[in-house]
């Protein structure tokens, strides 16, 4: 059955057609429906093969269907498919995590990052004492109503994002815990943080916010948030779902080398099954029941499959040779990704950070918070995205936004020449739409 077919069954029992809001791809008009994945690729229900620069929006960093996670799914089965319990293997998970975490001395396993940031963030209240929450527009933390409050306004509504639900169905005193200010401005915090330290308890950010398309925290402004949470006794919480292990096993947090209270990982971990942990000092951590008061439980958290395949992950970008042989194709790929832009002389800024990158359309400078990406041109994305999809490599969709887009320890050289050539024969074909972003 075609993509078209399947889409029009899936509309009368599926609201909209899909299990996921974003899996609709507007710029193809239709969901992509795989019929299977193998490495660095999927094949969908029509036979076509499509090279993967999405990877399951960074959940697939070893590929599809890696021989360590299948081993994993097999060992579930023998075991029994025992859920609602702790077996060896959550311990030593938690184990290898608390090594490699830099501000791990305790992990708590979730599902989703949804469930991470909810969770964590009710251990921050009742550690802090405090419910407010400083936030920055452009980053991400979840569909749940304690922080889908301020993230992506229109323009104008940036003057009050903090007021800005992005969803109906959030009640509307949920933002007066929510302080949403521009990311990189360090005079925004020290100014919220010396009016409201009282009432905030927490700073939650992405240290790379890969939700705006990948915009990086300027020198020093890492740096200064953790002195200015340390000043007013405000927990600094990274939420590393999107960047954890996408250049080291330590995350971001060592990239950039600074060391938040908490931090919240995930996407990756699993090796492309469901599996997100919340990371702490053990002073933090133990606020958890049954050793504190926090509640967190769940019959099908940390699901023996997750936590075998997140074993097999740790397996796998624990090898001596795996983050140098990520690092030097990503620099093969961004290097002539960038040289291709160059050459075709298009405004198109990428920025990236290991194994995940953005593209920014219609931009040629940095920029610095979400307000600098409103210029992204969503349109010549969607054409984007349909020209490369239509031959045959996938990138994310995200209806046009400044999406994130990424590879993995599957993807090879050959695979990168087929998409650098592709994506070549698409901006070309999409050129002239360039013009008018320079008007």
């Amino acid at each position: 059955m075609m993509n078209a077919e399947l889409f029009e069954r899936a509309k009368k029992v599926l609201p909209g057609g899909v299990c996921s809001a974003v899996r609709l791809n507007q710029a193809l008009g239709h969901p992509i429906y795989v019929s299977r994945a193998d490495g660095s690729r999927f094949f969908d229900v029509d036979g076509k093969e499509y090279l993967d620069m999405a990877c399951g929006h960074g959940a697939v960093l070893l590929g599809h269907g890696h021989p360590a996670v299948r081993r994993a799914i097999n060992k579930v089965a023998e075991l029994g498919v025992c859920c609602s319990a702790d077996m060896p293997y959550h311990i030593e998970l938690a184990e290898i995590l608390s090594r490699l975490i830099p501000c791990a001395d305790m992990v708590r396993f979730t599902n989703s990052g949804t469930e991470a940031t909810l969770h964590a963030l009710r251990l921050c209240r009742a550690v802090s004492g405090r419910d407010k929450i400083i936030r920055f527009v452009g980053h991400f933390h979840g569909y749940h109503e304690h922080t889908y409050i301020g993230g992506h306004p229109p323009r104008e509504a940036l003057k009050n994002a903090s007021d800005y639900r992005e969803s109906p169905g959030i009640p509307e005193p949920m933002s007066q815990f929510i302080i949403a200010l521009p990311f990189n401005d360090l005079d925004a915090v020290a100014s919220a943080l010396k009016k409201h330290h009282r009432e905030v308890g927490t700073v939650i950010l992405e240290p790379i916010d890969f939700n705006s398309g990948g915009i990086k925290p300027q020198p020093g402004y890492l740096e200064g948030l953790r002195e200015l949470t340390r000043e007013y006794d405000v927990l600094l919480f990274f939420d590393e779902i999107l960047s954890s292990f996408r250049k080291s096993t330590g995350g971001a947090q060592q990239d950039l080398g600074v060391t938040p209270d908490i931090c919240t990982i995930g996407k990756a971990l699993g090796g492309g099954l469901p599996l997100s942990a919340i990371c702490g000092p053990a002073q933090i951590m133990d606020r958890y029941k049954p050793a504190g008061d926090v509640q967190h439980s769940g019959t099908f958290n940390a699901h023996l499959m997750s936590i075998l395949g997140g074993l097999a992950f740790c397996g796998e970008i624990t090898r001596p040779d795996f983050y140098p042989n990520l690092l030097e194709n990503a620099g093969y790929f961004y290097s002539r990704l960038d040289k291709m832009v160059d050459d075709l002389g298009i405004p198109v800024f990428i920025p990236r950070h290991g194994a995940r990158f953005g593209l920014m359309m219609g931009i040629e400078k940095e920029p610095l918070n979400y307000e600098d990406v409103l210029s992204h041109r969503r349109d010549i994305m969607l054409s984007f995205v349909k020209e490369t999809a239509q031959r045959g490599v996938s990138f994310c969709d995200y209806g046009g936004g400044p999406a994130h887009h990424g590879f993995g320890a599957a993807h090879t050289k050959k695979d990168f020449d087929q998409v650098l050539g592709v994506m070549e024969e698409a901006f070309k074909t999409i050129k002239d739409d360039f013009a008018s972003s320079r008007q």
